[in-house]
């Protein structure tokens, strides 16, 4: 069961179990690249009257203990998912904004390895790709 999983991993991460973040997790599991607004309808559907800023304080909570990543496509909303933990890269399309995760490119974390880190020790790499998805090249 989802739910028994959620309240599993809430409490490794020593956070509350409330209804609400099992809700916003469910939601983003079923629904991943989420973006708030329709995380906030989700919620309200299933639970009834929940505030924005409640919304916005488990989804922070969560990206804090990584159980969720939070994605930021340019000219896109801020997305949310529940993939966490490995090096994984998304792909966008840029008539409808649809997301999808893409594996790592070359393996291990970073998957890139630059010229010049300009003394930074890199650990991840952050990758979009922009595109048209088979929807829209379809339409």
């Amino acid at each position: 069961m989802a739910s028994e999983h959620y309240e599993n991993l809430l409490r490794q991460h020593r956070l509350r179990v409330t209804a609400v973040r099992l809700a916003v997790m469910e939601i983003i599991e079923n629904f991943p690249h989420s973006d708030t607004d329709f995380i906030i309808r989700q919620v309200r559907k299933n639970l009834g009257s929940v505030s924005t800023q409640a919304i916005y304080n488990v989804l922070a909570s969560l990206c804090d203990a990584n159980l969720a990543r939070k994605i930021e496509p340019a000219g896109s909303s801020t997305l949310y998912e529940l993939r966490v933990g490995d090096n994984h890269h998304h792909v966008v399309c840029r008539i409808c904004k649809s997301t999808q995760d893409i594996d790592c490119l070359i393996g291990e974390r970073p998957c890139l390895h630059p010229n010049d880190t300009k003394g930074f020790l890199l650990d991840e790499a952050e990758i979009t790709f922009w595109g048209i998805c088979p929807i829209c090249q379809s339409a």
